[in-house]
């Protein structure tokens, strides 16, 4: 009996010990839907320190057009996001899964971009090469004065007077 009640006495505290320390919002945003959140978001916040200029002209605050994107209010991010932030295991998880997706979108921006400059060497390669001497027009439209014949033509010009 006395085995009984110490086994109980372990269970009960075992069960007690584990706190949450923040608990579960009524309305839970999947893990899944609350990564590809936070994948907007860091991209958000990538182009406002890279061209912060780029955000300046939209009227609206993008964030809230994010969680427009995803049906889901400030509030319930907020919650959603402090929920999951309690787990710091979990959380961590969720922002390594954010940084592949960065890094495979990286990567394909980069190859495209590389698509582009091979596209656009190719464009120049194939334009006619306009040479040094027809870029200057003037030096086409004005011949070649021998000063020698310049004096030539003063000396005849003092003969004739």
């Amino acid at each position: 009996m006395k085995n009984f009640i110490v086994i109980i006495v372990v269970l009960f505290l075992s069960v007690s010990c584990k706190k949450e320390l923040v608990k579960e919002p009524k309305k839970l945003i999947t893990r899944e839907k609350m990564i590809d959140i936070m994948y907007d978001l860091s991209l958000l916040e990538a182009m406002k320190y890279q061209k912060p200029l780029s955000l300046d002209s939209v009227e609206t605050d993008p964030t809230k057009f994010i969680l427009k994107k995803y049906n889901v209010d400030s509030l319930q991010f907020a919650q959603n996001n402090m929920y999951y932030a309690s787990d710091y295991e979990s959380y961590k998880e969720m922002f390594d899964e954010v940084s592949k997706k960065i890094a495979v979108n990286e990567r394909a921006a980069d190859s495209l971009a590389k698509i582009d400059e091979k596209k656009a060497a190719k464009a120049n390669k194939n334009k006619p090469q306009v040479k040094a001497e027809s870029r200057d027009s003037v030096r086409r439209t004005i011949p070649k004065i021998n000063i020698d014949s310049i004096r030539m033509a003063q000396r005849k010009h003092r003969k004739d007077l």
